[in-house]
């Protein structure tokens, strides 16, 4: 339970950082999210065709064998980010546009601008840009070292 409590320390200790993450944004690398789409569609007509996650920083947590990872997610109109899952939990905030989170076992988030989000560990979710511009979504993650961020569904 006293790790647990290091865990969830932690990660509202990430989530306070996110504002100084921001201004580190033009230095981030921009990865594809995978996509969950096997046909040889044209490029871009795919659902999750040029969603980035872009990690902006990782660094051990205060509790041993775990760490914080910070990204920040672009989705462009009309697009989503695919079924995923992740080891820990995600605590994360919309910087732009309109986002529903959709959930296999809940009902559905529907976010805005300024506002904040939690998403428990391994709940499968999928986000879709529902607004009229690119949606901007800083997440913060507590999990395991060694794990990977991100497992597609």
């Amino acid at each position: 339970m006293l790790q647990r409590r290091h865990v969830l320390r932690a990660s509202v200790a990430a989530f306070t950082v996110v504002l100084a993450a921001a201004c580190a944004l033009g230095t981030a690398t921009s990865d594809p999210i995978p996509s969950s789409s096997s046909t040889s569609a044209p490029i871009g007509a795919g659902p999750t065709d040029g969603v980035t996650r872009a990690e902006l920083q990782r660094f051990p947590a205060p509790a041993k064998g775990w760490e914080i990872v910070q990204t920040l997610v672009e989705i462009p109109e009309g697009k989503e980010s695919g079924r995923h899952s992740h080891p820990g939990p995600e605590i994360g905030y919309i910087i732009q546009g309109e986002v529903s989170i959709e959930f296999d076992d809940r009902p559905a988030l529907r976010l805005h601008s300024g506002d904040p989000f939690h998403i428990p560990p391994n709940v499968v979710h999928n986000a879709r840009n529902v607004g009229k511009v690119r949606t901007k979504m800083l997440s913060s993650y507590v999990i395991e070292e060694g794990k990977p961020l991100v497992h597609m569904h």
